[in-house]
This record gives C-alpha cells, sequence and structure tokens, in this order.
C-alpha cells in the first residue's frame, strides 16, 4: 500500500489483494475470519457465565452482573485509546498512512466502548445509587474521555484534507492517555460515589476469586479478541476509503484538464 512519505510498504492490516469470490475488495481475511469464529463461539459462553452460571454478589446482589460488562468495555476501550495515542505519536514522526488508519480505527472503536462502559455504568448506579448520573469524579472524567473521542472523528469529518485531518487528530490523540491516568486515578485523588480498584484488592471482605473472577478474565479477553478483529475490519474500511478518494481527486483533476484544454 501506499503511505503518507510516498514509499510503499507492506503490512499484515492492510489488504493489498484481498478480494471475494466476486472478485470485488474484501476485508476478510483467514486470520480474521479465524478471530471472528473465535469471538462468536464464546459469545453464547460469555452470557451464561455472566448472567447465569455465576453467583450474585454478597452486597450487590444481582446488579454485579453488569459489571461483567461494564469492566471489560472499559478495559478494551482503555486499550484502544492507548493504541490511538501510540498511532497519533508515530504519525507525528512518521507521517505515514498506516498510523493514521491505525489510529483513527482504534478511535472509532474506543468510542464505541467508551460509549458502552457509560451506558452500563449509568444501568448499574440506577440499581446501586438510586441515581443514572452523578457528576463524580470518575463518571465525569470517562464523559470528557468520551468526548474527546468523538472530537477526534468530528476533526477527521471536518477536514477534506487528509494531512490536515491526521495532524489535527492526531494532537487530540495525545490527550487520551493523559485524560486516561485522570480516569483511573480519580477515585484517589478526589471523594468520589464510585468504588475503588476491586479486581485486584487483597482484603478479605472484596476479594473476587472462584467463577467471578473467572467470568472477569474471561469476558475481557474475549472483549479484547473482538476488539482486534474490529481493528482489523476498520482499518481495511479506511485504506479502502482513502483509494476511493484519491481515485476521485485523479478523475476531478483529469476532467478539469480536459476542460482547459483546446
Amino acid at each position: 500500500m501506499s503511505i503518507g512519505n510516498g514509499q510503499s510498504a507492506g503490512t499484515p492490516l492492510a489488504t493489498q489483494d484481498t478480494r471475494s469470490v466476486t472478485g470485488h475488495p474484501t476485508t476478510g481475511s483467514p486470520a480474521t475470519r479465524v478471530l471472528g469464529i473465535i469471538v462468536l463461539l464464546c459469545l453464547p459462553l460469555v452470557l451464561w457465565l455472566s448472567f447465569v452460571a455465576t453467583p450474585p454478589d454478597a452486597v450487590q446482589g444481582e446488579s454485579v452482573r453488569l459489571l461483567y460488562v461494564h469492566v471489560p468495555s472499559v478495559t478494551v476501550a482503555y486499550v484502544a485509546c492507548f493504541v490511538t495515542f501510540v498511532a497519533s505519536i508515530m504519525w507525528l514522526w512518521k507521517r505515514s498512512e498506516w498510523w493514521d488508519l491505525v489510529g483513527s480505527s482504534a478511535a472509532e472503536i474506543g468510542s464505541v466502548f467508551t460509549a458502552l462502559t457509560l451506558v452500563s455504568g449509568m444501568i448499574w448506579g440506577q440499581i446501586t445509587w438510586g441515581t443514572a448520573w452523578e457528576w463524580d469524579p470518575r463518571l465525569t472524567s470517562t464523559l470528557f474521555l468520551f468526548l474527546l473521542l468523538v472530537g477526534y472523528q468530528a476533526l477527521r469529518a471536518a477536514s477534506p484534507d487528509r494531512s490536515s485531518r491526521s495532524r489535527r487528530s492526531a494532537v487530540i490523540g495525545l490527550l487520551l492517555v493523559p485524560n486516561i491516568l485522570i480516569v483511573n486515578r480519580s477515585v484517589q485523588w478526589w471523594r468520589s460515589l464510585h468504588q475503588d480498584a476491586t479486581l485486584f484488592r487483597t482484603d478479605l471482605d472484596f476479594r473476587i476469586e472462584g467463577l467471578m473472577l473467572f467470568t472477569w478474565m474471561f469476558t475481557t479477553a474475549v472483549g479484547m479478541v473482538l476488539l482486534v478483529w474490529l481493528l482489523f475490519h476498520r482499518f481495511r474500511v479506511g485504506w479502502l476509503a482513502n483509494r476511493v478518494e484519491e481515485r476521485q481527486l485523479s478523475e476531478a483533476v483529469a476532467a478539469r484538464r480536459a476542460e482547459a484544454t483546446p
């Protein structure tokens, strides 16, 4: 594929000659099909473990089942944001299309999982706190993270020039990891309704073990596989969109030249 500095680079994410049986470009490949099959096979087990097999919590009761969605969602969102952060740094250094597409693809996926984090957290808050939303430090900083991701994509959609949109979105991408650090430490830095970290606590009153711990870990692992699967496909959609954009630009330039020719 062609990258921003005009050089050619092969990459496992880009589809150079990946075509369906009809001969049209496709975002699928043997690797993505394997990942998709893994996710499809694991999803019923995830649902069964989360909402049937695991016991209710001694304190939270049945509402603890929402955390099997909430915590993996925020974990996947954090990883996607970190990918965008690294891709933004690399684009500012290398100015390559590859890193630009990696960053934008991960940001789009991260925004979906951040939204899922907010929604599942609001449902859990309504059950546990009696209110779906409070301007709590953890909730507010997570909302700001979501707005950063939406702003990242809005900047890309607003600029027709590829270099300009890549540069502006990369600057926004640099703010994601600092914001995640604020989200992560907000419970310790400010008074918060949100509970402290639970997964790695060692005190007996809050220890998570057995089937509950396995479900938490398994659901998170499936979420990470889903993230990789989505990242592959979204990257390839972006790469094909760039090729269409370049073709349309070339056709427009050729048409203008034809009009200018006597």
